[in-house]
């Protein structure tokens, strides 16, 4: 991680936090509760000026911030007190944190699309002898607009789909859209099998250099590691990455004993190895991925901003969902230190892939999944969240009588000590996924 990623990271926690808890102050000061203080970061103070019954401050800890309301806390009594307000007022101001973030992540999502462009569900890849290519799917010809009848509305809600959907083998319906307008819709067998090696490498005139050799497959177990160049298979000279992908293309990868000659330094070793076979699903086209460049018109603008923030607030709810039924564990979780190092990447890819703008798109991108996340998380009902205490004010909505504060107090208290524990968890696996590159 760069000084300039830690300083980016701490800009776009500062501003999704920022953000939050003035959704909380314009709020609470619209419904008539006075705010003792609004401030950004945590512990001392750095900077801090009194303007009527606020004091506005700038903390040491670039990581939080608060929103301090009268009598939160506390059976406080005085009209302008939290606790004094009715249910319905409190419950705006609880929810108007969460609520802004998506507002937030709602004005980002503009600047996206005007510099990154809008993503379409264009098909950009077709595997040769697949399915998809059976079936006529074609390539830069093709958009998806539907898979077993849910709208496809943006190439990431096919991917989405396959995520919350994992392809079992069953058939799958797929509507697609040409450049003429034509609708037509398709059925696909996803069932795929074959053999593998393990290798990844480059299709390009470089030599055949391995960018990557997968654990427990054949071409490991053989002894290939990544860097090795190939210089011959079956007795066949092979100088470059394409001549590798043409001598597959003309011998395609089946049960057969490869011979293979390779270069790993300054010495020439002969490996061999027995292709495995595999059987797996796949839809056998890719359309994640295109981006048309934004035509100028604001209606165009801000209907694929909604739909970037309603794909992040599905992706955020699908994720949720997986977690809850086991389906990623939360040792996969991230905390600020995952945080940082993913802005870190994302800053670093976009300058290799494209410089400065692309780097910006990439961080853009992101803090509008991390403002989306922010508003949802805190909306779940747990204790010490703003979705715990508006389970509570729910309740005294529904049974016209509040919860004891005494008893509301140790509740949060408890939810509290919990979160700090699964933090110190998630920054402990942060930081040894870091330690492990």
């Amino acid at each position: 991680m760069t000084f300039v990623s830690i300083l980016i990271a701490i800009v776009v926690f500062s501003l999704l936090v920022l953000f939050h808890e003035f959704g909380h102050f314009i709020v609470a000061k619209a419904v008539g509760i006075g705010v003792t203080e609004f401030s950004l970061g945590m512990g001392p103070r750095i900077l801090s000026f009194q303007k009527g019954e606020t004091r506005y401050s700038w903390k040491a800890i670039p990581f939080g911030g608060s929103c301090a309301m009268v009598g939160e806390d506390e059976e406080e009594t005085t009209p302008n007190s939290f606790n004094a307000k009715p249910a319905w007022a409190r419950f705006l101001v609880v929810f108007a944190g969460p609520a802004f973030n998506v507002i937030l992540a709602l004005i980002l999502s503009f600047f996206l699309i005007g510099k990154g462009g809008i993503n379409t569900g264009t098909v950009h890849q077709v595997t040769s002898g697949s399915a998809a290519a059976k079936a006529g799917i074609t390539a830069w010809e093709d958009s998806v607009t539907s898979i077993n009848g849910k709208k496809i509305a943006m190439g990431r809600d096919l991917l989405l789909y396959t995520l919350s959907h994992p392809l079992d083998g069953s058939e799958v319906t797929v509507g697609l859209k040409n450049k003429a307008g034509e609708e037509r819709t398709v059925t696909l067998d996803p069932k795929v099998s074959g053999f593998r090696i393990g290798i990844a490498y480059t299709n390009s005139d470089a030599p055949a250099a391995l960018s990557g050799v997968t654990e427990g497959l054949p071409a490991a177990e053989a002894g290939l590691q990544t860097g090795d160049v190939i210089t011959a298979i079956n007795g066949s000279g092979i100088t470059s990455g394409s001549e590798m992908a043409a001598y597959f293309t003309e011998h395609p990868i089946d049960g057969s004993t490869l011979e293979l000659t390779v270069k790993r330094g300054e010495e020439v070793l002969d490996l061999s190895m027995t292709p495995e076979p595999y059987e797996t699903n796949d839809l056998g086209f890719q359309a994640y991925y295109v981006y048309e460049e934004w035509d100028g018109n604001l209606g165009t603008l801000l209907g694929s901003s909604l739909r970037e923030v309603r794909y992040w607030l599905s992706y955020v709810v699908v994720t949720l969902r997986m977690l809850f039924t086991g389906q990623v564990g939360v040792k996969d979780l991230s905390g600020p230190v995952g945080i940082v190092s993913t802005i870190s990447t994302a800053v670093e890819t976009g300058v290799q892939n494209g410089g400065a703008k692309i780097a910006f798109i990439n961080v853009l991108e992101l803090t509008v999944l991390l403002s989306v996340n922010l508003g949802v998380m805190n909306l779940l009902p747990i204790p010490a969240l703003d979705g715990g205490r508006i389970l509570f004010i729910l309740y005294e909505l529904i049974f016209r009588k509040p919860v004891p504060k005494k008893a509301e107090g140790i509740v949060h208290l408890i939810g509290f000590a919990l979160l700090m524990l699964l933090m110190v968890f998630v920054l402990f696996n942060d930081v040894l996924r870091l330690i492990r590159g």
